[in-house]
């Protein structure tokens, strides 16, 4: 049958093993330094690993495979690993089971909205720390990568912020220091659906005049598949004019560094 899997570039690969930890199916091993899928069958095709591997080899593709054997798998990682690793497994499925599930027609938050926040006066209710009243500077939407549309008003001639999932719960200064002024879209490289990802960016960077691309990770490892999937998309746009910098956050909010690796 044609399916989703697995494909990982040995090229590309250090045997890091990082891709192993975050596959809750057990469908890879090191094997001579490298990572390789041991059973398609293993494989459940939503690449929950992908946003672990600082390198970008992998990606998902469709072709001709086995179908995934839920309960031959349930039955390896009991013996590889235990109950603990079966109810890792469970707990994914449930989110890959969710992620299937077609949004309601007609949802507002696929709609388009920029350049329209009023300028009212904060309501007493709104969030305020010393007094002083915390305001957004979102004035675009959607924002999530699989939402928003390649071409769009509030990308041409913004700086572009592919910002991960947790850099703004880690951080309170993200948005007076990455999103105001900026386009934005958020993703998270380890749990996010991430196949068309790379495709969706390409698009962005080849249809929008953007200047510059500012990529906000944390400092775990699995946030660098954030960086991996830029750095493809670039590639595959055909922009050789722009302008990529990585800034990575810690977890208590601190701002790690700032890296310019293209442009």
């Amino acid at each position: 049958m044609k399916r989703k899997i697995i494909e990982i570039d040995e090229a590309l690969c250090n045997g890091c093993g990082e891709c192993i930890i975050g596959c809750a199916e057990g469908a890879l091993q090191l094997i001579d330094g490298k990572a390789r899928l041991v059973k398609e069958d293993f494989c459940d095709g939503f690449g929950d690993c992908i946003g672990t591997c600082p390198t970008g080899a992998l990606k998902i593709v469709e072709r001709d495979a086995a179908a995934f054997d839920e309960k031959a798998t349930l039955e390896h990682v009991r013996k590889t690993g235990g109950e603990e690793a079966v109810k890792r497994m469970l707990d994914a499925a449930e989110v890959h089971e969710a992620k299937q599930k077609p949004a309601g027609g007609g949802c507002p938050g696929l709609q388009l909205r920029f350049g329209n926040k009023k300028e009212e006066k904060p309501k007493a209710a709104e969030t305020t720390v010393s007094g002083q009243v915390i305001r957004s500077d979102l004035d675009k939407w959607p924002i999530q990568l699989h939402l928003v549309p390649p071409k769009a008003p509030f990308f041409e001639g913004k700086e572009l912020v592919v910002l991960s999932t947790c850099s703004p719960v880690a951080s309170p200064d993200v948005h007076w220091r990455f999103v105001r002024g900026r386009s934005l879209v958020v993703a998270c490289p380890k749990l996010d659906r991430t196949e068309g990802y790379v495709e969706k960016l390409a698009g962005i960077m080849a249809q929008n005049n953007i200047p510059k691309i500012i990529i906000v990770r944390m400092s775990v490892p699995c946030c660098g598949g954030l960086t991996a999937i830029t750095r493809q998309a670039h590639a595959a746009s055909g922009r050789t004019d722009l302008v990529i910098e990585e800034v990575t956050i810690g977890l208590d909010g601190e701002l790690l560094k700032t890296e310019k690796i293209a442009g």
